[in-house]
C-alpha cells in the first residue's frame, strides 16, 4: 500500500511542477493543490473502508466457525436428563443381586459410556465440582454449616456441563457457608 501511495505522491509533484518554458498561473497551482488535497482525503477514506471491509471479513468469520462449533448446543442440552436419568439407573442397579438386573446394569453402564465418549468427541464436559464455588459454572442451591471452609462445594445434585468452555448447564451443588 506504501509504494502505491509514494507513486501518486510523485505523480502528484509532478503535476504541480510546470514543464520547462511553461508558466501555471496562481489559480491553477490553487486548482491542482485543492485536488491533491481531495485525493489524498480519498485515499484515507479508502484505506479505513477497506480495513473495515477486512475487520468485518474477520469477526464473520469468527462467528461462522462459532456457529458450527456451538451448532449441537440445544440438542447437547436436551439429551443432559437423558444422561441423568441413566446415571440414577446405574446407581440404584447396586443393590440388586439378580443376574438379569447386573446384566441391564452393565448395558447402562456400557451406555452411559458411549455418552460420554461422544460427548467428548464434540468437546462437551463435565463441570468440575471439587474444591472452590465458581458461579460461572455453579449454581448454589443450599449452603450448609460447619462442612468445611466457606466457599468450598460441599455436594452436587446435578452434574454440569460445558461445550468447548461455554457453559452447557450449571452444575447444582451446596455450598460451606
Amino acid at each position: 500500500m506504501s509504494d502505491k501511495k509514494q507513486e501518486l505522491e510523485q505523480d502528484n509533484e509532478e503535476l504541480l511542477e510546470p514543464a520547462e518554458g511553461e508558466e501555471v498561473s496562481e489559480p491553477e497551482v490553487d486548482a491542482l493543490k485543492e485536488l491533491e488535497g481531495k485525493l489524498k482525503e480519498c485515499e484515507d477514506k479508502y484505506v479505513r473502508a477497506h480495513a473495515d471491509f477486512e475487520n468485518i471479513k474477520k469477526r464473520y468469520e469468527k462467528e461462522k466457525y462459532q456457529a458450527i462449533d456451538y451448532a449441537h448446543e440445544q440438542f447437547a442440552r436436551d439429551l443432559l436428563p437423558v444422561i441423568d436419568a441413566l446415571e440414577i439407573a446405574y446407581k440404584s442397579g447396586e443393590e440388586v443381586n439378580d443376574e438379569v438386573a447386573k446384566k441391564i446394569k452393565e448395558g447402562v453402564g456400557l451406555t452411559l459410556e458411549q455418552f460420554k465418549k461422544v460427548f467428548e468427541k464434540h468437546g462437551i464436559k463435565e463441570a468440575d465440582t471439587q474444591g472452590k464455588f465458581d458461579p460461572n459454572f455453579h449454581n448454589a442451591v443450599l449452603q450448609e454449616e460447619d462442612k468445611g471452609e466457606s466457599g468450598d462445594i460441599v455436594q452436587t445434585f446435578q452434574k454440569g456441563y460445558t461445550i468447548k468452555g461455554r457453559v452447557l448447564r450449571a452444575a447444582m451443588v451446596s455450598i460451606a457457608k
